[in-house]
């Protein structure tokens, strides 16, 4: 029986088939490609280092009650970030099931 089911088909390939060719992907390509699956992210990015340099500027300047309010907003910012984050590796793991 065993004889039988080996003669039923053709040999396997001696040699393995060719992997598909991909192309390098550069930093800009993936950067562009990660900014269009979650956009969230680099606009939390943004809005993270925009409220530290104004909360470092002021700091500067002797405004520290609106230093502290933008420490306070830079966490908020990061949250936000973080949560963008996380939310888009969900998204990531559902689409690939």
């Amino acid at each position: 029986p065993a004889a039988a089911a080996m003669a039923a088909g053709p040999p396997p390939p001696l040699e393995p088939s060719p992997l598909p060719a991909f192309r390098e992907e550069g930093f800009g390509d993936k950067f562009l490609r990660k900014t269009r699956e979650n956009p969230l992210v680099p606009f939390g990015c943004l809005c993270t280092v925009g409220v530290l340099t104004y909360g470092l500027i002021s700091f500067k300047r002797g405004h520290t009650r609106r230093s502290q309010l933008m420490m306070r907003a830079r966490i908020l910012a990061q949250g936000f970030t973080f949560a963008a984050l996380l939310g888009g590796m969900v998204v990531t793991a559902l689409k690939s099931r």
